[in-house]
C-alpha cells in the first residue's frame, strides 16, 4: 500500500518535474540518512542545506527559526578593538551608580527600576565605547533609542564621564527644584540630553523604524546626507507584544534600512512574570522578524557555554535547549546545580552523561551567569554583524539575566521589576563581585555611597577618548543655532482674505490649496512634508501628486495605470509626499521624525499631516504626547471633522472630543477655524512662531492642531477692523454685530452674543437671522478659533494675579461691553466650549453635540443633538426668557414653530 505521506499534495506539483528519478535519488538520501543517524541528524542536515541554499542566494522560501544557538560562533567572533578589562572596570561602576541612584532615592518614595539595566550594561557600553556615534563628528551622529527603564544606567554614565552630578543624581525623579532627572528619556525635561522619548511602551520600536525611513527620505530629497547616521533602538522583549513594536517591521525590510538595528532585551521577564512562560520567546521573535525580512543575530550564551557545546556531539545539548520553555530557564537561574543536573540534564540520556564531566561550578557558571548579551565580545560580534549586513534592517536577539550582578535576591526574580533598592549588606556583595574599591566606612549612616575613579582615572580618560573617537558624548541632543526660515509671500494668505464669493467652499479644501501654494514658495517650499494615511483624494490632494511625488526609495517601477490623466498617481525616489497607507501610527511617526528635524539633523522641515479627525487623538493620542515630549513642530490637521459634518459613517466616526482631548496636552495649539481665511492667518503664525521669530515669551516647541470640515459652504471676507488677526490667534473676534449683518433691530430690541467656532458659526449666523426676523432679537455673532488657547491665557491671568500681577483675561477683554447673555456653539460636545465659561462675566450657556454619534444627514443629525440654528434660536429665547428680556411663552411657541 502507497505511503499516504508520499503523496501529500505540494505546490511543486504544479510544476513539471525534468528528472524525476534525480528527485527520488535525493529524497531516497533523506530516508537513509532518516533510518540509519535518526530523525535529528536527518533535521540537521536539511536545516545546513537550507541555510547555504541561502545564502547562495537560491529562490527557496526562508527558514524562519534556527538553533536555539549564537548566530555568530566563538571561532567566527572579530576581535574586539578596545581594551576589555578596562571596560569591565567602566561598566561595573555604571552598574554601582545606576544601583545606588535608585536605592538612595528609594528613601523618597519616588521609585526606580534597577534591574533592567542591570541586564542590558554590556548593550549599552559596548555600543558606547565602540559603535555608536556622535553629533559633533561630520553629519548628525547615530539616534539612540534608549530603554526607558534603563535610564538610570545612562545616568551613571554621564556622571563618570562628568556630565552629571552627585546633586543631580540624588535628584533622580525629583524635578520640582529645577536641579532633577527625569524618571525615563523625556527631551522636554532634559534637552541637552535625551533625544528620543520612549518609555511609553511600543512607541520606540516604530519610532524607530521611521526615523531611520525620514533618513533616507531627507537624502534621497538632497536635504542633507545621512548615508552614515545609523538608528539603534533598545527595546524589551516583553516589550515586543505591543502592536506599534511590530507594526512596521515590513515597512523596514520593504525599505531596505539598512541604517536600522533593533536590539533586543530577551531577559526573558516581563513586568509580572516570564515574557513567554510555556514557549520561546526568542524562537518566536526571530520567525516574527525572519517572516519580516529582517537579518537576525542571536547571542545567547556566553563563552561558559563553548565547552558544553564541544561534548555535544549528537546534538542532544541544541534539541534540549530548543524545548525548555523560558519560565523553566528563570527557574534554573535561582536552583542549585543538583536541580539542574536532574531537571535539565537528567531528561536525556545523552545530556547525564554529559553533566558527569561537568563540575558543579561549571553549571552554576553558565546557567546563572553566562549570556551572550552579558559579554562584550559576544556583543562586539553582533554589532559588527549588523553593521556589516546590507539591504535590510538587523535585530540583535541578545539573551540576558534581569538583576543580573544584583545578587540572588533580585536575579530573575518574577518581583524583581518592582524591587526599588538593595541592602547594606546586598551592596558589598555587589562590590565584591565587580571588585570596586569602596570601603565599609564609605557607608556612611546607612547610606550607599556613589564610586567614581576620579576625573583624570585612566577609566574615565578612557571613556572620553572613546566618546572623542566617535564624534563626541552620547546620548545627546543639539539644537545648533540656524537661520530663521524665511516667511512665505503674503500673497499666498492674502488670497483667502476676500472670500470665494458664490463658490463653496470646504474649509479642507481651503487648507490643501493654501499649502498647494506654500510648497511653490521658492525658499521654503521644498521643507514642506506633506504626510496622508492613504486619504490624498478624500482631502483633494491628488493634484499634488504629479508636482510634487510620492516618496518611493525604488522610484516607480511600473506604468500606473492613470499615466494618461493630469492628475496621475507619481511615485519617484525624491518625491515630497509620504503617503504611508492605512496606518495613523506609522503617519504619526512619520510626523515626529520630521518635525523633530530641526534637532535631530539641524533641518527644519515643515511636516503637516492630515487625516480623519477621528483618526487622530482618538487613536494616536500617545503619541502626540510623545510629539510633545521630543519638542516637535508642525501642523496636524483632523479633516473631515465635527460630530454632524461627516454624514452616513456613523458613530466611530463622528468626532465630536478631539478638541477636548487636545486641550489636554500643553504642547498642542488647538483651533476649529470656521472660514478659509482663518485658516490661512493661523497657518502663517504657526509659521512664523515655530519656524521664524518667535515672540518673547512664546515657546516654538509647540505643534498646531486645526480641525477643518468638508462641509462647501461660501466663503466671506476676512472683516476689515484692527485686531482681527490677533483674535483669531488668541481664539475670539467678533465677525459681526445684527447691525453690520444689516438686520436693523429696534434700538430697545433684547441682545444676545453668540459663539460659534469652525462650522458651527454658520448655523450660528442662521440663527442671528431668524432671531432678528421672527423674534426681535438683536445676535451679534463671534468666531471662537479657538476655545483652548482663550482658557489658557486666562489661566495664565489667574496664576499671575496669585503672584501679584494685573492680568485681565484675553476672552474677558474681547467681551467687555458686549451686551445680554452668550450662548456658546460647536460641533463638539459641549465641554470643549465650556473651557472658558468661568472666565465669562456675561450670563453663560452653552451648545454641543454629546453623546454617540449616528448616521444621517447633517440637517437630521444637527436637529437630533440640538445644535442647529432653529435649536439656537430657542436656546437664546430660553436664556433671554430666564432674564425677563423676552416673554416666557416666546420659547414654548418657539419649540411648536421650529418642530422641536
Amino acid at each position: 500500500m502507497t505511503d499516504p505521506k508520499a503523496i501529500q499534495p505540494s505546490e511543486l506539483d504544479q510544476l513539471p518535474d525534468r528528472d524525476p528519478e534525480e528527485t527520488a535519488e535525493w529524497q531516497a538520501s533523506l530516508d537513509a540518512v532518516t533510518k540509519a543517524a535518526g530523525p535529528h541528524r536527518a533535521a540537521y542536515l536539511m536545516r545546513r542545506t537550507l541555510e547555504r541554499a541561502e545564502g547562495a542566494g537560491l529562490a527557496l522560501p526562508k527558514l524562519l527559526e534556527t538553533d536555539y544557538v549564537n548566530t555568530i560562533p566563538t571561532s567566527a567572533e572579530p576581535t574586539v578593538d578596545g581594551d576589555e578589562e578596562m571596560e569591565q572596570r567602566i561598566t561595573a561602576w555604571n552598574r554601582w551608580n545606576a544601583a545606588a541612584m535608585v536605592t538612595r532615592g528609594s528613601k523618597h518614595g519616588v521609585g526606580g527600576h534597577i534591574a533592567t539595566f542591570a541586564s542590558a550594561a554590556w548593550l549599552y557600553e559596548t555600543g558606547f565605547n565602540h559603535f555608536f556615534k556622535g553629533k559633533e563628528g561630520d553629519g548628525s551622529g547615530d539616534q539612540l533609542y534608549i530603554q526607558g527603564h534603563a535610564s538610570p544606567g545612562i545616568y551613571a554614565r554621564a556622571f563618570l564621564d562628568g556630565r552629571l552630578n552627585e546633586e543631580q543624581l540624588d535628584n533622580f525623579r525629583r524635578e520640582a527644584g529645577g536641579n532633577g532627572l527625569p524618571s525615563y528619556p523625556h527631551p522636554r525635561r532634559l534637552p541637552w540630553l535625551w533625544e528620543f522619548p520612549t518609555v511609553s511602551m511600543g512607541l520606540g520600536p516604530i519610532s524607530a523604524i521611521y526615523q531611520a525611513r525620514f533618513n533616507r527620505y531627507l537624502t534621497s530629497r538632497g536635504i542633507k546626507d545621512l548615508t552614515n547616521s545609523h538608528v539603534w533602538a533598545f527595546l524589551g522583549d516583553g516589550e515586543m507584544d505591543e502592536p506599534e513594536s511590530t507594526t512596521a517591521l515590513t515597512l523596514a525590510s520593504r525599505e531596505g534600512l539598512d541604517n536600522l538595528t533593533f536590539v533586543i532585551n530577551c531577559n526573558l521577564q516581563r513586568l509580572d512574570g516570564p515574557v513567554r512562560a510555556n514557549f520561546k520567546i526568542v524562537q518566536e521573535l526571530e520567525a516574527q522578524f525572519r517572516g519580516a525580512g529582517w537579518n537576525v543575530v542571536k547571542s545567547l550564551w556566553g563563552t561558559a557555554w563553548d565547552e558544553l557545546f564541544q561534548l555535544d556531539t549528537t546534538g542532544a545539548l541544541v534539541r534540549r535547549l530548543r524545548e525548555v520553555p523560558d519560565a523553566q530557564v528563570q527557574t534554573y537561574q535561582t536552583r542549585d546545580a543538583a536541580y539542574i543536573r536532574e531537571d535539565f540534564f537528567g531528561k536525556d540520556p545523552q545530556l547525564a552523561e554529559m553533566a558527569k564531566l561537568l563540575s558543579d561550578d561549571k553549571i552554576l557558571e553558565c546557567f546563572h551567569y553566562s549570556r551572550g548579551g552579558h559579554e562584550s565580545r559576544k556583543v562586539y560580534a553582533a554589532y559588527k554583524a549588523a553593521l556589516a549586513h546590507k539591504g535590510a534592517p538587523t535585530v540583535i536577539l541578545a539573551q540576558t539575566v534581569k538583576g543580573h550582578t544584583l545578587g540572588r535576591g533580585f536575579a530573575s526574580k518574577n518581583a524583581n521589576h518592582q524591587m526599588k533598592k538593595l541592602s547594606v549588606d546586598e551592596f558589598k556583595d555587589m562590590r565584591d563581585l565587580l571588585g570596586l574599591p569602596i570601603k565599609d566606612s564609605d557607608f556612611v549612616d546607612g547610606v550607599v555611597p556613589y564610586g567614581h575613579p576620579g576625573a583624570d582615572s585612566p577609566e574615565v580618560r578612557y571613556l572620553q577618548e572613546r566618546r572623542a573617537a566617535l564624534g563626541g558624548p552620547a546620548p545627546a541632543r543639539r539644537v545648533h543655532p540656524v537661520a530663521p526660515l524665511p516667511a512665505p509671500a503674503d500673497k499666498a494668505f492674502a488670497s483667502f482674505d476676500k472670500g470665494s464669493g458664490s463658490q463653496n467652499v470646504a474649509t479642507t479644501m481651503a487648507f490643501v490649496r493654501l499649502v498647494k501654494d506654500l510648497v511653490r514658495d521658492k525658499e521654503t517650499g521644498k521643507r514642506w512634508v506633506p504626510i496622508v494615511p492613504d486619504e490624498a483624494r478624500t482631502f483633494g490632494m491628488e493634484s499634488l501628486f504629479p508636482s510634487l511625488g510620492i516618496y518611493s526609495p525604488k522610484g516607480q517601477t511600473y506604468e500606473p495605470v492613470d499615466r494618461d490623466q493630469l492628475m496621475y498617481y507619481k511615485e519617484a525616489k525624491n518625491g515630497q509626499i509620504l503617503n504611508e497607507g492605512i496606518t495613523e501610527a506609522g503617519s504619526m511617526a512619520d510626523f515626529i521624525a520630521a518635525s523633530t528635524s530641526y534637532a535631530t539633523h539641524g533641518e527644519a522641515m515643515i511636516p503637516f499631516y492630515i487625516f480623519y479627525s477621528m483618526f487622530g487623538w482618538q487613536r494616536t493620542a500617545d503619541q502626540m504626547w510623545q510629539l510633545g515630549d521630543q519638542l516637535g513642530r508642525g501642523f496636524l490637521v483632523g479633516a473631515t471633522a465635527g460630530r454632524t459634518t461627516l454624514t452616513g459613517e456613523g458613530l466611530q466616526h463622528a468626532d465630536g472630543h478631539s478638541p477636548a482631548i487636545a486641550a489636554t496636552n500643553p504642547a498642542a495649539l488647538t483651533y476649529d477655524p470656521a472660514f478659509a481665511y482663518e485658516v490661512a492667518t493661523i497657518v502663517k503664525d504657526g509659521l512664523r512662531r515655530m519656524y521664524g521669530e518667535a515672540a518673547p515669551g512664546e515657546d516654538p516647541n509647540v505643534f498646531y492642531y486645526l480641525t477643518v470640515y468638508n462641509e462647501p459652504l461660501p466663503q466671506p471676507a476676512k472683516p476689515s477692523g484692527l485686531g482681527i488677526d490677533e483674535g483669531i490667534v488668541k481664539g475670539l473676534y467678533r465677525f459681526n454685530t445684527a447691525e453690520s449683518a444689516g438686520l436693523a433691530p429696534a434700538a430697545n430690541a433684547p441682545r444676545i452674543q453668540l459663539l460659534g467656532s469652525g462650522t458651527a458659526i454658520h448655523w450660528a449666523l442662521k440663527a442671528q437671522q431668524l432671531l432678528s426676523e421672527e423674534w426681535g432679537v438683536a445676535a451679534d455673532v463671534w468666531s471662537a478659533t479657538s476655545w483652548t488657547e482663550l482658557r489658557r491665557d486666562a489661566m495664565e491671568a489667574d496664576a499671575a494675579l496669585l503672584r501679584g500681577e494685573e492680568r485681565v483675561p484675553y476672552v474677558r477683554q474681547a467681551l467687555q461691553g458686549a451686551e445680554g447673555p452668550v450662548l456658546a456653539v460647536s460641533d463638539y460636545m459641549r465641554q470643549v466650549p465650556d473651557q472658558i465659561a468661568q472666565w465669562v462675566e456675561q450670563d453663560w450657556s452653552s451648545l454641543g453635540a454629546d453623546g454617540f454619534g449616528l448616521s444621517d444627514t447633517r440637517e437630521a443629525a444637527r436637529r437630533h443633538f440640538g445644535v442647529d440654528a432653529e435649536s439656537i434660536v430657542v436656546a437664546a429665547l430660553a436664556q433671554l426668557a430666564g432674564r425677563g428680556e423676552v416673554k416666557a411663552t416666546a420659547v414654548k411657541e418657539a419649540r411648536e414653530r421650529y418642530g422641536l
